[in-house]
């Protein structure tokens, strides 16, 4: 058992996660600083969107370890968000 955690801690290093954590607070930062911005409603609404995809992003690749997972999981986690932005884009015209 021990070989294997051993073989496991070899294959890759760990992360920097005090930066990935730096990284997450200026994001948030960014994110509170954009709802002050004089720009229209939607420019912020998708600044925010981006935003919290990108701060996603980083909780999953590191903190999930998804970085270290085969092509098979990413795909997983991928094709949802792919739907959603696709259903959105199907609804937009049911709006107006």
């Amino acid at each position: 058992m021990a070989d294997t955690a051993a073989a496991h801690s070899e294959a890759h290093a760990e992360p920097n996660y005090l930066a990935v954590f730096g990284w997450l607070f200026v994001l948030t930062v960014i994110e509170v600083g954009v709802i002050f911005l004089p720009i229209p409603w939607l420019m912020i609404a998708g600044s925010l969107v981006i935003l919290a995809l990108v701060k996603a992003s980083l909780v999953a690749i590191y903190f999930m370890h998804l970085k270290f997972e085969k092509v098979v999981i990413w795909w997983i986690a991928v094709i949802p968000v792919i739907l959603c932005v696709f259903l959105i884009f199907m609804l937009i015209p049911e709006l107006a």
